[in-house]
């Protein structure tokens, strides 16, 4: 009788959790993004659903109310562990403040998967499928130098990132595009730490459309002579190139980003942008929930790129300028490999 009292009791404590538990032979799998309206965490999500179902795994997906939202994040993980995921993907919107709670989900022994933005420092996570951050910063670096070509001495640069917080994808692409260009990082870890005269300066956009326009808008009053423009993504850029038409600038104004969407990629061909680094979010959740299922399987965890501390899906430059030395592709052929 008291066996059978215990066993009700365990069945009602797991029929009180938030999530449905996946069956004993089906492998659950959680995807965090930090939010569900971006185009590229939507793309996510979608590769990550058709690659579980193809494998008989199921995935539970969250997101933040906004880019930042922290608590969001932590809420979901500890409801997957309870849940009893075998895997969490995540996007990590605050690598740092993570942290703490991701160990308690790998002490769970639950495989926590960083997609996209690295943990600092990565090993705060089993593994990390995501772009080369750095090298797409760096390739429109070296696209713009070459593109301003003896000008790039004199250039007018003004950074567009996603916050003060020096997020590991955020310095990344910052520092990357610096060095593209040969500028002097100073410390690479960290953003705004630069003394070159040709930065006007920096501001944040939160990566949206809203941020970059207003930042955009910032930097013009403190320096209406600005040349070139950085962003940390794509729906920056265009509203980067928003302040820059309101001002009758937009024809005299080269603008670079990261991303690969597809309206980033159409901007690209209508000259709103320069150049862009396109990455490959779909293959990154594709390949997280690929090596969930493996390691369910064989207890084998993901390895890395050689020589990398993570595992790298990928980066292509897309433009219709092309520069001698840096290899690209036109926004026509990037048509068939955007997202969003």
């Amino acid at each position: 009788m008291k066996t059978l009292l215990r066993k009700t009791a365990i069945a009602a404590m797991f029929a009180a959790l938030p999530l449905a538990q996946a069956s004993a032979e089906e492998v659950l799998i959680g995807l965090i993004t930090k939010t569900n309206t971006n185009p590229f965490f939507v793309k996510m999500k979608e590769g990550a659903e058709a690659k579980a179902n193809a494998l008989d795994a199921k995935v539970s997906s969250f997101a933040g109310r906004f880019d930042g939202d922290t608590d969001s994040q932590v809420q979901a993980i500890e409801n997957l562990v309870a849940a009893g995921a075998t895997g969490i993907l995540i996007t990590p919107s605050d690598p740092q403040a993570l942290a703490p709670v991701v160990k308690r989900a790998r002490d769970a022994g639950v495989l926590v998967i960083a997609l996209d933005t690295p943990f600092s420092p990565a090993n705060v996570a089993d593994a990390t499928f995501a772009t080369d951050n750095f090298k797409a910063g760096e390739m429109i670096g070296q696209w713009a130098k070459a593109k301003l070509g003896g000008n790039a001495k004199d250039a007018r640069i003004a950074l567009l990132d996603l916050s003060t917080a020096n997020i590991t994808v955020d310095v990344a692409r910052n520092q990357g595009f610096l060095t593209g260009f040969g500028i002097d990082t100073k410390n690479p870890n960290i953003n705004r730490d630069e003394d070159d005269s040709r930065i006007v300066g920096n501001d944040v956009t939160q990566g949206s459309e809203e941020g970059g326009r207003r930042a955009m808008e910032n930097l013009l009053q403190k320096d209406p002579s600005v040349n070139l423009v950085y962003t940390i993504n794509e729906p920056a850029a265009a509203g980067a190139y928003e302040a820059l038409k309101a001002v009758g600038r937009e024809d005299d104004v080269i603008i670079v980003s990261v991303d690969g969407g597809c309206p980033g990629v159409d901007n690209v061909g209508a000259g709103v942008i320069g150049a862009t680094s396109m990455q490959f979010p779909l293959k990154m959740a594709s390949l997280g929930v690929e090596a969930v299922v493996e390691y369910a399987k064989s207890g084998v965890k993901p390895g890395a790129t050689p020589g990398k501390s993570f595992f790298d899906t990928g980066v292509e430059l897309i433009t219709d300028e092309p520069v001698k030395g840096v290899s690209s592709t036109t926004s026509k052929e990037g048509k068939s490999k955007c997202w969003g």
